[in-house]
Parts: C-alpha cells; sequence; structure tokens
C-alpha cells in the first residue's frame, strides 16, 4: 500500500495515550508482559518508564513523542509489512518510525524473542 499525505498526518496528529493502551492489551493478551513492553518502547526511543509515563500524562502526539525519542542507531534494521505497509518503502521519517514501534509490538506480541526483538546480534563484538 502506497503511504498517503493524509496518513501521515493522521499518525502525526494521534495521541501516543490513546493507543499505547492497546499495546498494552495486545501483549498481555498474548502472554507477554508489560515490563517487556517498555524494554522495547525504551530500547527503540530511550524512553524509561517514567519519561514514558510523563508522555502519556501530557497526552503527546506521535509527533511530539518521536520528536523527543533518542532513536536507537539500529531501528533502521526493523523490516516487513506491518498493517499492510512495508517499513523499509515507507518515505516519511514519522510515519516509519510509528510503523517500527508497532512492528516491535507485534513481535513481541507474536512471542518472538527478545534479542531478536532488539536486533541484537551475537556475533558482533562492541
Amino acid at each position: 500500500m502506497k503511504v498517503t499525505a493524509e496518513h501521515n498526518e493522521r499518525i502525526a496528529k494521534m495521541i501516543f495515550a490513546s493507543v499505547y493502551p492497546h499495546y498494552v492489551s495486545k501483549v498481555e493478551k498474548k502472554g507477554r508482559t508489560k515490563e517487556e513492553l517498555y524494554e522495547v518502547i525504551e530500547w527503540l526511543t530511550g524512553f524509561d518508564k517514567v519519561k514514558l509515563q510523563e508522555l502519556i500524562d501530557e497526552k503527546v502526539t506521535f509527533e511530539t513523542f518521536f520528536q523527543r525519542a533518542d532513536l536507537n542507531p539500529n531501528a533502521h534494521l526493523i523490516k516487513g509489512v506491518i498493517c499492510g505497509y512495508r517499513i523499509e518503502e515507507i518515505d516519511n521519517t514519522l510515519t516509519r518510525q510509528a510503523r517500527y514501534l508497532d512492528k516491535l509490538v507485534d513481535e513481541l506480541a507474536k512471542g518472538r524473542k527478545m534479542e531478536k526483538i532488539l536486533r541484537e546480534d551475537k556475533t558482533i563484538s562492541k
């Protein structure tokens, strides 16, 4: 599917706090924990639990959420299809970042191992 300007604008203006409970219920329904969800969100954005709660309480938009995020340098390794869109083909940075988060939540809910979700490569020494 092709991402439209209207689609990008809708994502930008969406309130993160309105979507977050859906992330929680999706992962918990599949036997994963809120703690694991926190870990995934922190890996992608750099937001710890306290900061994440502040953003939820502030009712920030996805645009503000990702403007304040310190995106993980390995986020570009998140690939595949989510919500009918191939992530690596999304031109709009904000929409792509929102889909990164959707993809990580989806992988968590599907039972993928945490080291795979967090794109950890044990063969590369640091």
